[in-house]
């Protein structure tokens, strides 16, 4: 019996007909155990997006699977699928995707009610820093303010897996570090598995197990033997 929670076997992924397809994902294959802080690194157009897209049940392969604690998503119907996006998935992406006509606390509190086992808003606007701000809308905050609340939104849900795409790719140097280590937090604090997406060098040495994706497969699957608090990466 395998200890990986989240398995990806064979991932095959094209788009296009003819001369314009394109193989996006080329035959992937990697686990991930629970609780793990994971990165899949690799340069723009190695299949990242892709990837996340279909472990989020956005997107369908054309071959291969994934499994989620034993659970194919193949095998889910529509309405089971919805159920696994809500009760399994925190998304946080490069931008944040906030309602604009919804304050901090309200922004967070959407999160909390697509779940059926939410954390306590309060101490998730604690935890991240937005007490001061949290009767405040989105186009009065800072760019790094609303990506701690579109972390909180993901976050609150008590999500199994936090799924962050690109998270600090339109933030500067030091709210990216800020950012990261809010991240490192929450898979700590609440043992969430965290799979991120980055091009960034530096935060593998953050991760548990870090993943090295190239042309839509997998050149390298490696774990850390110990982390770099996010305060101290540098790049």
């Amino acid at each position: 019996m395998s200890d990986s929670f989240l398995e990806i076997k064979d991932l095959k992924k094209s788009y296009g007909t003819g001369e314009a397809r394109q193989d996006v994902l080329r035959g992937m294959n990697f686990s991930v155990k629970k609780g793990e802080f994971c990165v899949l690194l690799g340069p723009s157009g190695s299949g990242k997006s892709t990837l996340l897209n279909i472990i989020g049940a956005i997107d369908t392969p054309d071959s291969g699977y994934v499994s989620i604690d034993g659970d194919k998503l193949e095998d889910m119907n529509e309405s089971q699928l919805t159920m696994y996006r809500r009760r399994h998935l925190g998304y946080v992406f490069q931008m944040y995707n906030l309602i604009p006509n919804l304050n901090v606390k309200e922004n967070i509190e959407v999160g909390a009610y697509l779940s059926d086992s939410p954390l306590d808003v309060e101490e998730v606007i604690t935890t991240l820093g937005l007490q001061e701000h949290k009767y405040k809308y989105p186009n009065q905050l800072s760019g790094g303010q609303q990506q701690r609340v579109s972390i909180g939104r993901a976050v609150v849900k008590n999500p199994d897996i936090l799924m962050c795409d690109e998270p600090t790719g339109a933030l500067d140097y030091k709210t990216s570090k800020e950012i990261l280590a809010l991240i490192e937090d929450c898979n700590r604090k609440y043992g969430s598995t965290v799979i991120m997406v980055t091009h960034n060098e530096a935060i593998k040495y953050m991760a548990d197990h870090v993943i090295k994706l190239r042309d839509g497969i997998v050149r390298s699957s490696e774990t850390n033997s110990s982390r770099l608090p996010a305060s101290e990466l540098e790049w």
